[in-house]
């Protein structure tokens, strides 16, 4: 547009993924605490000489300075990184971990999957993702929980939260045994749908647990419960994403208990459906992530 300027406006994001572009260049996909989800020029970021080229990898909180239109209403949708400062590079304490990488790696392509529109303010799965990340490098929980947790609720933020503590059918409260994807969680003997699974009653207390924050709960159970309760999350976020995530099936989550094989998709010990649209293969994680 002839005569258009850009404007300056600043913003602290969590960066999801990096891009090249060009010889010297990245694309920097970044959730931010105001302006959502959105993608930015790094000019010459992968220079030697670059000033803030190590600040902007993956799982990074920093905070940017950026040039463009924040409403997308003017000039291009990329806008450019023109000063940048980290508060804090969870990534660096991520490199040597894989199992602490490849969960980030999970989160953050959840995080992106669930803000579709670019430019949309959100918040809470903003503030909800920088905790994730924190918990992570903090070590305080298991990292396949941190990681359901932050699944579960990005799901109820989503409008997506599987039912729990009722009949997803029927509205029947109580603790029922059989879970169907489709469903949309828990349902009762008479909604019951052909080719449910049917998990231990403490796997369904482990997914309540990690939904509302009882960490004391959560912290208690046994590989098993958790390998199962992972299994039955990833089936549901990705049925209702209608496409597997690429990053999912690489995270560690322990070994199996013994006569027990994993499905290939999530762990679940129970038939599942696999998700709309779930195109075959799984690049790697690293790959993903910085494509």
């Amino acid at each position: 547009m002839a005569g258009y300027r850009r404007q300056l406006y600043r913003d602290d994001a969590v960066v999801l993924r990096v891009q090249k572009l060009g010889e010297s260049d990245r694309i920097i996909t970044l959730l931010t605490r105001r302006h959502g989800r959105l993608r930015a020029v790094a000019r010459g970021v992968r220079r030697t000489s670059s000033r803030f080229g190590a600040r902007l990898e993956p799982f990074g909180h920093v905070d940017l300075q950026l040039a463009g239109d924040p409403k997308g209403n003017q000039g291009s949708s990329l806008h450019t990184v023109s000063q940048v400062e980290g508060i804090d590079l969870y990534g660096k304490r991520f490199l040597g971990d894989y199992p602490r990488y490849t969960a980030a790696s999970a989160i953050a392509e959840t995080a992106e999957r669930l803000t579709p529109v670019e430019r949309e303010p959100s918040l809470r799965l903003f503030q909800l993702t920088l905790g994730a990340l924190k918990a992570l490098a903090r070590g305080e929980h298991a990292t396949t929980l941190v990681l359901d947790a932050y699944l579960l609720r990005g799901m109820a933020l989503a409008g997506w939260a599987p039912a729990l503590t009722a009949c997803a059918v029927c509205g029947t409260p109580g603790r029922h045994r059989a879970f169907s994807v489709p469903a949309g969680g828990a349902v009762c003997p008479d909604c019951r749908p052909p080719g449910a699974a049917h998990p231990a009653p403490t796997t369904i207390d482990l997914m309540s647990a990690l939904t509302s924050g009882d960490w004391q709960v959560a912290d208690a159970t046994e590989t098993g419960v958790r390998r199962e309760c992972s299994g039955l999350v990833a089936a549901h976020l990705q049925w209702h994403l209608e496409r597997a995530l690429r990053s999912l099936p690489l995270v560690d989550r322990g070994a199996p208990a013994a006569g027990v094989v994993p499905p290939p998709g999530g762990g679940a010990a129970g038939p599942v459906p696999p998700p709309r649209g779930a195109g075959a293969g799984v690049d790697g994680v690293s790959r993903e992530m910085t494509e």
